[in-house]
C-alpha cells in the first residue's frame, strides 16, 4: 500500500492574516492525521508575503500538540540560518515532547533572498553553507544520547549535549533538489527527500545517485527516500485545474521576477492579465502536478511512485481558495487529502 504525506508552506492569500493561515494548517494537519496520512512536514522560507511557514520548530511544536499519531516534521530547516546546537536542542526537546513522531530534515539552500540570509547573519547564528556536511554530522552526534566533545585550544576535551537525557532521538532527512544532497545523504547513510515539487526536473538521476552510493550507517541499512509532488484533486478535473491557477501563476511570477504579494483566490487569478512569458511557465509547471479528478490524480500519484521506485509520496495540496470561502479554513486543500486518501490510503 502506497503512503501519502504532507509538505505544508502555510500558504498565506488576499484578505487572509497570519493568524487564520496558521487556524487553517492546523486543521488541515488533523485532517491528514485523520486520514491516515504518515507526516506532516512544515517549510522554512522568510520574508514572502505568501508564505507563513518561517519558523519549523515553533509549528512543528504547535502541530504536534494538536494532533495525534502522525509524524510531525520540516520539510526542511534551512542549516545555513541556523547554529547545529540551537537546531539539535529545539528538536530534542520536540522529541521529549512528542516521542517517535518528529522528523528533522535538513536543507543547505538558505530559504531566503540575500538580504535577509544577510540579517540573519547579523546575530552570529548563520552558518557556511561549505561547512554544511560537518554542521549535520554535528546535529547527528548532538542528538544522540552521547552527545558531542569539543576540543578546547588547551586540548581538553568538553562535553556538549542538546538535551539532558534523551529517551530517543529524532531521524534525520537530507532534502535537496540536486546531485549534491543525493550523494551526501547516500555518504551518511541517512535518508533523503528529492524536492520534486519545487525542482520538477532531475529526480531520476538524484536517486540513482543515492541509492548506488548509499553506504549502509547506524541511522539506515539501506536507502530510505520519497518525492514531493504539487497536487490539487477535485471532483472534476476542470475543477481541479481551476484550483490549480494561483499556485501556477504564483511561481510564474516568481521565475519572472515579477512583484509577488498574497496568493490570488480562484476568482483573482481566473482574472489576472497574463504575458506570453508568465503562460508559458505555468504550462510548464503542470507537467510536474498531480492533477485532475480523484482517479485519474490516484493514477498519476501511483505511475510517479512507481518510475522513481518509491512507496511514499508526500504530496503539497496547492488547491486555492474561491473568494467566499471562509479565511481562517482552506476547504479545496482539505478535499485535495480527502480525495487522494479515498483513492490511495483505502484499497
Amino acid at each position: 500500500m502506497m503512503k501519502l504525506s504532507v509538505l505544508d508552506l502555510i500558504p498565506v492569500r488576499s484578505r487572509q492574516s497570519t493568524a487564520q493561515a496558521l487556524h487553517a494548517t492546523t486543521t488541515l494537519a488533523q485532517k491528514a492525521d485523520s486520514l491516515g496520512y504518515t507526516r506532516y512536514w512544515v517549510a522554512e522560507h522568510h520574508n514572502m508575503k505568501a508564505v507563513a511557514s518561517t519558523n519549523p520548530a515553533v509549528l512543528i511544536g504547535l502541530l504536534a500538540s494538536r494532533t495525534q499519531r502522525i509524524k510531525v516534521g520540516s520539510g526542511g530547516v534551512m542549516l545555513p540560518n541556523h547554529s547545529p546546537l540551537v537546531v539539535a536542542e529545539q528538536f530534542a526537546l520536540l522529541e521529549a515532547a512528542a516521542p517517535g513522531r518528529i522528523d528533522l530534515g535538513i536543507g543547505r539552500a538558505p530559504g531566503s533572498d540575500p538580504v535577509v540570509t544577510a540579517v540573519l547573519s547579523q546575530s552570529g547564528a548563520t552558518s557556511d553553507v561549505n561547512r554544511f556536511p560537518s554542521h549535520v554530522s554535528d546535529i547527528i552526534a548532538l542528538l544522540s544520547d552521547e552527545g558531542a566533545n569539543v576540543e578546547l585550544t588547551s586540548g581538553k576535551e568538553y562535553a556538549l549535549r542538546s538535551t539532558p537525557k534523551a529517551d530517543s532521538a529524532p531521524p534525520v532527512w537530507l532534502l535537496g533538489s540536486s546531485d549534491y544532497s543525493a550523494s551526501l545523504a547516500a555518504s551518511f547513510g541517512l535518508p533523503y527527500v528529492f524536492a520534486n515539487h519545487f525542482a520538477g526536473t532531475g529526480a531520476e538521476r538524484a536517486l540513482d545517485l543515492y541509492r548506488t552510493g548509499f553506504r549502509p550507517s547506524a541511522y539506515a541499512e539501506e536507502p530510505v527516500t520519497f518525492m514531493t509532488a504539487n497536487a490539487v484533486v477535485a471532483e472534476t478535473a476542470d475543477e481541479a485545474y481551476a484550483q490549480a491557477v494561483p499556485q501556477l501563476l504564483q511561481m510564474a511570477r516568481l521565475r519572472t521576477n515579477k512583484p509577488m504579494g498574497a496568493l490570488d483566490t480562484i476568482e483573482e487569478a481566473a482574472a489576472a492579465e497574463t504575458d506570453a512569458l508568465t503562460q508559458e511557465f505555468m504550462q510548464q509547471s503542470l507537467s510536474g502536478y498531480i492533477i485532475g479528478d480523484p482517479s485519474t490524480a490516484a493514477a498519476k500519484a501511483r505511475a510517479l511512485a512507481a518510475q522513481h521506485d518509491v512507496d511514499e509520496l508526500m504530496i503539497s495540496p496547492v488547491a486555492g481558495a474561491h473568494d467566499a470561502d471562509p479565511l481562517d479554513s482552506v476547504p479545496a486543500r482539505e478535499r485535495t487529502l480527502e480525495l487522494l486518501a479515498r483513492e490511495l490510503l483505502e484499497h
